[in-house]
């Protein structure tokens, strides 16, 4: 064949041609989605039936046959729906539990805080993020537990309780016996403990500067915070026995995310890194709190935890429980964790190496950025799942929004054959409402990043 004097390349661009035609109405199209098959045609009855049974009841007790005005429960009694005067009469309770009346403007304050430092950390275009995020996770929880608990814990006066015998000092044979207070033993301890760091640093052949200032910052900080929380500021102390409801919700449910994020990121670096100590005890960590069920662990952390302390030493129940929920939230997010980082290419850690980055700054830099956002969505379905497990510390004798709101339950005064469907209906609505809105975040966040998008 003589192909001479054709040409296959073009010269010049296409013309642009005129977009199709819109397939029909939109009644058309939104017709042949629901009924282009039997299949659909099927499933589209189906749900549409489904819908007609539920939705007009649930509205009806929500809403048109609700009771919105009234004192007590003969107000409520001639209507079939909602006693809503129920939830307005419990209100207070199944917010702040039985925290002082007078004193409810501390839990107010830290609400209103927790949310003006929160927001512009959820919105990427708000600027001073370093400082914000500062703010929110080392200053704010100092700040958040003076104004729930009171402070001025004392401390200087706080005597361990310790004898601390000195034998054969300076050749005497000399025993002294020193009963040290708090700050007197933190001071020592510190020191202590930043001497081993540096004689670890010399023999590991570490940056002696590195090690100082790491340990210096980290002692700084503990004790700032403690002498924070020691300072008497005049408030009244309440008890965490006192609280209850939405703000015991909130103080494990936030407590428990802000802790197990960075926690399961560390236990899931340390499961793969090359050190066989630190990955048999992140893997011996991980596998022992994820196999065992959360009550286990509310129930061991409240009970059986004091028999193995020291004796006089003892921590407060609604701290036990923190502990307790933020490590084994820590585990499933380690796992979460590890998925993403299993998903990022080799090419990526030679290509860091190839630039002289260190292990820290790669994974800071490079590989933890690429590998969280391919798990945004298990993020948020584990921070979703610890929303909801919060209600479990109800076994523990802590009373949060759901046990709060069983407790009133046994109030006479609103006993209707509608109390206990109002009351649930109300929980609902306020898990839904905190839960959907961290869904939609999450889905906010997939968009912004985009990583199907760009693979």
């Amino acid at each position: 064949m003589n192909g001479a004097g054709r040409s296959f390349v073009l010269t010049a661009a296409a013309p642009v041609e005129a977009p199709p035609p819109a397939y029909g109405t939109a009644i058309s199209r939104f017709a042949a989605s629901l009924f282009a098959t039997p299949m659909n045609f099927a499933l589209t009855v189906l749900s549409v039936g489904m819908i007609l049974l539920i939705v007009p009841p649930f509205l009806n007790f929500m809403i048109f046959d609700a009771t919105w005005h009234g004192t007590s429960r003969a107000d409520c009694l001639p209507n079939a729906g909602a006693c809503w005067p129920f939830i307005k009469a419990k209100f207070g309770q199944l917010v702040y539990g039985f925290y002082p009346i007078d004193e409810r403007w501390r839990p107010n304050l830290a609400f209103a805080l927790g949310a003006a430092l929160l927001t512009p950390l959820l919105i990427p275009s708000a600027p001073f993020k370093w400082l914000n995020s500062i703010l929110f996770f080392g200053v704010y929880p100092v700040i958040a537990f003076v104004l729930l608990t009171g402070g001025n814990l004392d401390l200087r006066n706080f005597l361990l309780g310790r004898l601390i015998d000195w034998q054969a000092l300076a050749g005497f044979g000399l025993a002294l016996g020193l009963r040290w207070t708090f700050w007197l033993d933190f001071i020592v301890s510190s020191a202590a403990l930043t001497l081993i760091v540096l004689i670890g640093a010399i023999l590991l052949g570490a940056s002696l500067r590195t090690a100082l200032v790491s340990c210096v910052t980290l002692f700084a900080s503990l004790g700032a915070v403690l002498l924070a929380v020691d300072l008497d500021f005049g408030l009244r102390s309440v008890e965490t026995g006192a609280w209850g409801g939405f703000l015991v919700t909130m103080v494990v449910a936030v407590t428990g995310i802000v802790v197990s994020l960075p926690l399961g990121i560390l236990l899931a670096l340390g499961r793969r890194s090359t050190l066989p100590v630190v990955r048999f005890l992140s893997i011996v960590f991980i596998e022992f709190w994820r196999g065992v069920p959360v009550i286990t662990v509310l129930f061991f952390a409240t009970y059986m935890l004091p028999l193995f302390l020291p004796t006089g030493v003892n921590f407060d129940t609604l701290l036990r429980a923190l502990v307790g929920v933020a490590l084994f939230s820590a585990a499933y997010m380690a796992e979460v964790v590890r998925g993403g980082l299993q998903a990022i290419p080799r090419g990526q850690y030679e290509a860091a190496s190839a630039l002289g980055l260190g292990y820290w700054r790669t994974m800071s830099t490079v590989i933890l950025p690429q590998a969280l956002a391919l798990v945004v969505p298990g993020i948020v379905n584990n921070f979703i799942g610890l929303f909801k497990d919060t209600t479990l510390v109800l076994i523990v004798a802590i009373f949060d929004l759901l046990g709060q709101l069983r407790a009133s339950f046994s109030d006479p005064n609103w006993a209707t054959p509608v109390t206990l469907y109002t009351g649930f209906a109300f929980a609902g609505i306020v898990y839904f409402v905190c839960c959907f809105s961290m869904s939609r975040y999450a889905l906010f966040v997939e968009r912004r990043v985009n990583v199907a998008g760009r693979r």
